[in-house]
């Protein structure tokens, strides 16, 4: 018998965006992705400071946060 578990469906996003999260560092290794995700969260943060471009920032920022935090751990 297989032991597998299952991600209920409303957490699949949130494993699925993870998984992105895992690759990148795999792909890139730990310091490349921190520089990344540094990289991202100061351009999310000037975007948001637009308003107009707001709508991207806030997600780019988050991105590039959850990137520092994977790298780190």
């Amino acid at each position: 018998m297989e032991n597998q578990r299952k991600t209920p469906l409303l957490l699949l996003p949130f494993v699925l965006v993870w998984s992105i999260f895992s690759f990148m560092l795999k792909l890139t290794g730990r310091l490349v992705a921190a520089i990344i995700g540094i990289t991202f969260m100061i351009v999310g943060l000037i975007l948001t400071v637009t308003f107009v471009a707001a709508p991207i920032g806030i997600p780019l920022a988050i991105f590039g946060f959850l990137l520092v935090v994977r790298s780190i751990f």
